[in-house]
Parts: structure tokens; sequence; C-alpha cells
């Protein structure tokens, strides 16, 4: 006999307190539960039920196997739900929230491929400023930058690390020269990025040390990263940038990478999501698609 199929009749007997409702719910015979519940017990070498024609009940080993056989039910159930997910195409309605910049130039384009892969999949996707709550807010995914907030109910998986450089035009460097280490840098305008009232400092990465940071200044203040990119490429000051923003300048040369020789500081790029027992397939196919794709756009 199969020892699993056993181990569920035995539970259902248990559950159900007798053999009759036992073979009524797995439609099988009243003696056929008999078998399954003796197959385990010869296996055993103990009795797990005792039984009368009145009453049935629980031996102390019957009790422990039955709490086990419980957990083993259960994880096999988990093991055909992962493969049934990994079998089943994504479908239905996928919320997500992420950056505006970040998921117009980079997850929506990777979100829309998956979109066309997977017809029955739908797309809600909201670009602006971190939700506080995304589970209040009925959100399946939210992309985020930087340092995580309270993580309690939410899966997190990193899935890139967002390169940083420092640019500028050529026309401001023919003019003001280039910085040739961090410390001159605060000899230079640079174009300083503002949110919430509060200046974002350019962070440089050191051996074995927290990360260096310098406080930029100069005559604008933009709270719009693509704003500050076009800024730095019309001459008006040294900016502090995603390379996947200003990539494009930079190969057709409105604007300059400068100290190549420092290394560069990666903001994390996380996945958050709902916890749950299952992850449904929708959400596991965008999450799995970013992590592979979206490394490559940032390097």
């Amino acid at each position: 006999m199969d020892r699993l199929t056993s181990m569920a009749v035995f539970v259902r007997a248990v559950d159900l307190g007798s053999f009759a409702a036992a073979a009524d719910a797995f439609e099988m015979s009243g003696p056929m539960v008999g078998k399954h519940v003796r197959f385990l017990e010869e296996r055993l070498g103990v009795r797990l039920l005792n039984r009368t024609t009145r009453r049935q009940s629980v031996t102390e080993a019957g009790q422990a196997y039955y709490a086990r056989c419980r957990v083993v039910l259960a994880e096999a159930d988990a093991a055909d739900a992962v493969v049934a997910d990994e079998l089943s195409e994504p479908r239905g309605r996928l919320r997500v929230t992420m950056p505006a910049l970040l998921g117009r130039h980079c997850i929506a384009p990777l979100l829309m491929k998956l979109a066309r892969k997977y017809p029955h999949l739908e797309l809600d996707l909201s670009f602006g400023d971190p939700i506080a709550d995304i589970i209040e807010a009925g959100y399946d995914l939210a992309i985020r930058t930087g340092d995580l907030d309270d993580q309690s109910g939410l899966i997190t998986r990193r899935i890139a690390g967002q390169r940083m450089v420092v640019c500028g035009a050529r026309s401001y460097l023919r003019a003001n020269g280039k910085p040739k280490s961090l410390d001159e840098l605060t000899a230079h305008q640079a174009i300083i990025y503002r949110r919430s009232g509060r200046v974002r400092p350019w962070l440089f990465p050191q051996d074995s040390q927290p990360p260096r940071e310098i406080v930029p200044s100069g005559r604008l203040r933009l709270d719009d990263m693509e704003a500050i990119a076009d800024a730095a490429a019309q001459g008006m000051g040294l900016a502090w940038l995603p390379y996947w923003l200003v990539r494009e300048r930079l190969n057709s040369g409105a604007l300059v990478g400068l100290l190549a020789g420092q290394g560069e500081f990666l903001y994390d790029c996380h996945a958050l999501w709902p916890r749950s027992p299952r992850m449904p397939p929708k959400l596991r196919a965008a999450v799995d698609t970013l992590a592979a794709a979206l490394p490559k756009l940032m390097k």
C-alpha cells in the first residue's frame, strides 16, 4: 500500500471519529479503511487506534503519529502546489507600485515584455513616491531603492544594485576643470537632488568603512533626477546620478563620466510583496523576470 495514502486515511479517520465517515470521505469501503490503518500499525509495530463496535479512541502512540502525519501531509500538499504553480500560466491582475523614473525607464519595459509573453496577465502599474503600506493599499508588488523602512508582513528580495556616477558636460569641465579626487568635488558647482525637504548626500564606498558622504553645494536644487541630468547636460554643474539614467548621454558625449578610479556606490533595489503561504504564478513570474533582467539594465 502507499504509505502517504494510508497516512491520509488514518488522519481522516481520527478527524471524523469513525472508519465509516472516513470511507465516505475517500469513497472507499469501510474494510479498506481498516486495511490502511492496519498497514500502518504493522509497519510501525504499535497500535494506533483502539476500536470497538461502539467507539473509537486514539492511543498515545496514535496521537503522536497523527500529529506528525498532519505535518507530512501538509508538506506534501505544499510540494504539489509549488509544482502546480510552476506549471500554471501567470494570469489575472498584477498591481505594482514603483519609483517613477526607475519604473518608466527600467521596470515597466520588463513587465510589458512579460505581459506580451502571457496574454492572460493584466498589469496595473503605479509610478510615484513609495506607498507607506502596500498591503493596505492592495498592491501585489512594490519596487524600492535604498534603505527599506518597516517590512512587517512583507517578503523582500534584492533584485539589483543601482550604480551611481558623477558626471558633467564638456562645457562645464572646460570652464571649471575636472575634479581629480573626492576632495576636489567640494570646489565645484553641483546640481543638488532635494527630496522631501532634505538634500541627499553623494556617497562613495570605502574599504571596510562606511561610505564617505559629500554634501554637494550649488545654485540649483531639483527634486527630479531627469531634470538634474538635463541641467548637467546644459553645463549647469556636476551631477551624481544612476548610471541607467545617464547611459545614453554618456555614450553620446552629452555628459562625461568623472572620477573613474573611484568606486561607485550601489543603491540596492528590492522587490517587496505581502507574505502568504503560496506565491501566485503572476507574482513569481514578475519577480523572477526583474531579478534576471534588471541588473543588466543597471550595469
